[in-house]
C-alpha cells in the first residue's frame, strides 16, 4: 500500500518558523485534497489545514495569518510553512491525503515542539 510520507518538524523558538512536507512513497491517483491535522496530548485532533486539487484552502482559526499550505501537483506534495509559531502550536502533526474514491490516507506523524 503506497504510504504518506512527511518531514520537517522538530523543535523551535516562540516566534520562528517550520515549513513540513507530505508526500506520498509511490503512485497513488486522484488526490482529491491533501492537508494537516495535528494533535496535543489530551486535546481533540484538530484540521490544521487542507488544500483541495482547485487551489481552495481551509485552515483553523488559531492558525489564519500565520499557516500557508501550498502544493506541487506534480508531485503530489503539500507543504505547510508555519511562521511566528507558539507554544500552543505544540503537538504532533499528521498529513492525510483523500482520493476521489473516498479513501483517505496518513502520514506517520511528526512532531513539532515550540519553546517560550
Amino acid at each position: 500500500q503506497v504510504q504518506l510520507v512527511e518531514s520537517g518538524g522538530g523543535l523551535a523558538q516562540a516566534g520562528g518558523s517550520l515549513r513540513l512536507s507530505c508526500g506520498p512513497s509511490g503512485s497513488m491517483s486522484s488526490i482529491s485534497t491533501m492537508g494537516w491535522y495535528r494533535q496535543a496530548p489530551g486535546k481533540q485532533r484538530e484540521l490544521v489545514a487542507g488544500i483541495t486539487n482547485g487551489g481552495s484552502t481551509n485552515y483553523a482559526e488559531s492558525v489564519k495569518g500565520r499557516f500557508t499550505i501550498s502544493g506541487d501537483s506534480s508531485r503530489n506534495t503539500v507543504y505547510l510553512q508555519m511562521n511566528s509559531l507558539k507554544p500552543e502550536d505544540t503537538a504532533v502533526y499528521y498529513c492525510y491525503a483523500r482520493q476521489r474514491a473516498g479513501y483517505v490516507h496518513w502520514g506517520q506523524g511528526t512532531q513539532v515542539t515550540v519553546s517560550s
